[in-house]
């Protein structure tokens, strides 16, 4: 089947890119009375004053409001969940890899649950933060049509210039706000994001018919559930995802990682000892649990006893029951029962998803640098490994001079030279890494 967007044509703004850019610029500098203001759609003119009265950054990536695995289980809850085939269906018919569109599915306050699609538009999108995890609203990054349709409860289309945050100038987008059938709240939003394709009139109505189809699919499973429920058992209830507490490690760029705990008591930060920092970075990345044999070689290296381990294992315990039990080890074999992320993993999931400036900006520094414990120096590689091979497989031109900048990408030969050969002939930059590689070649 051919793809919709294939044949569409641009529908130009009301008035030129360039009046936008130069009116975005006064408005951001916090001229709001600047004349040329006036002549932006009054709905985009309305957004922007929201995100500059909200002190809304112009610039800089939204950020990610869950982790992979809490991501898997609050979407597999959420009542858009069964109807994605059908969004499926009707915006990426054929092959949607090769439909040059980006579709992109997010709950009532603008977190995107699924971006699929066009693989070079969704790499390109990726590296402006639109990925599935983070929040797109109009309160986080300003004017863009999912966060701007769910804030007007309307189908909304943006294009280029007119959005907020200057990293997604390039881009145009149509969303529509998906309700409940029955209690007319938003439960979602349902956006498409690419160029002139994206953001014709014959856009808008493909999706905001999708969205009326799945409002009556919703309604008929609802309908359906209900003549299906046992007489006297009332109306039934829907599946919401479960509130859990969140765990977040923080070992990137720190030999004394810091755990932060979220639960239903407060927040609680602590700083642990470097051991206890190896011992808990290593349960968290083996999730299928670990011998006592096993982990005191990832610890300690290799013919440790794990002797040695238990009395850590004990002081560890007491540590983090203190401020949370459910995250203290259990034993036979040594293993975390409650979820807990880390950032150097969440830097792997961002790869994973094609958020390659979000994952740049996220990695701070090496895993625990200091540490000498085999398991460690593993992951840390891992990380470095993983973290090296996009950058020079799938990395932009402006990604890859962000990586250069950094210590892993200093003395990346390979990517050094990469980035020499995507600049212009002409770029001032062209100097400045032809020095480095041959001060790396020389060592």
């Amino acid at each position: 089947m051919p793809s919709p967007w294939s044949s569409s044509r641009d529908a130009s703004p009301e008035v030129s890119r360039l009046l936008i850019e130069r009116a975005h610029e006064e408005l951001v500098a916090g001229n709001l009375d600047d004349r040329r203001l006036q002549q932006v759609r009054p709905l985009v003119r309305a957004s922007w004053e929201r995100a500059w009265q909200s002190r809304v950054g112009a610039e800089g990536l939204p950020p990610l409001d869950f982790s992979a695995d809490a991501l898997d289980e609050y979407r597999t809850g959420h009542p858009l969940a069964g109807v994605m085939d059908l969004i499926r269906s009707l915006l990426l018919p054929g092959s949607p890899e090769d439909s040059g569109v980006v579709v992109a599915v997010g709950d009532h306050v603008g977190r995107l649950l699924w971006v699929e699609g066009d693989l070079r538009q969704r790499v390109l999108s990726g590296e402006m933060g639109f990925v599935e995890g983070a929040n797109w609203s109009e309160q986080v990054v300003g004017t863009s049509a999912p966060g701007t349709a769910l804030t007007l409860g309307e189908s909304v289309q943006i294009h280029h210039a007119e959005h907020y945050n200057r990293l997604v100038q390039p881009w145009s987008c149509t969303a529509a706000p998906v309700f409940d059938p029955e209690t007319r709240r938003i439960l979602g939003v349902i956006d498409v994001t690419g160029g002139a394709e994206a953001v014709t009139p014959q856009a808008r109505m493909l999706v905001d018919a999708t969205a009326r189809a799945v409002e009556s699919e919703l309604l008929i499973a609802c309908l359906r559930a209900r003549s299906e429920a046992p007489r006297g058992s009332g109306r039934p209830t829907r599946r919401t995802p479960r509130d859990t507490r969140h765990a977040r490690l923080q070992v990137l760029a720190r030999d004394r990682a810091r755990l932060e705990i979220d639960s239903a008591d407060g927040e609680s930060v602590i700083e642990l000892s470097a051991r206890h920092a190896e011992i808990l970075l290593m349960l968290a990345v083996h999730r299928q649990g670990l011998s006592a044999e096993r982990l005191a070689e990832l610890v300690y290296g290799e013919d440790a006893s794990p002797d040695t381990l238990r009395p850590e294992m004990v002081r560890l315990r007491k540590v983090l029951e203190r401020v949370s039990p459910d995250l203290a080890p259990q034993s036979r074999p040594y293993r975390l029962t409650a979820p807990l992320e880390t950032d150097a993993q969440n830097v792997l999931s961002l790869l994973d998803r094609g958020a390659h400036r979000v994952a740049l900006t996220a990695y701070v520094g090496a895993v625990l640098p200091e540490s000498a414990s085999p398991g460690v120096e593993e992951f840390r590689e891992t990380v470095r490994a993983a973290l090296h091979e996009v950058m020079v497989s799938e990395a932009s031109l402006d990604v890859l001079l962000a990586y250069a900048e950094i210590p892993e990408g200093q003395n990346d030969a390979e990517a050094l030279r990469l980035a020499l050969e995507m600049l212009p002939a002409r770029s001032p930059k062209r100097a400045g890494l032809v020095a480095r590689i041959e001060r790396l070649d020389a060592e």
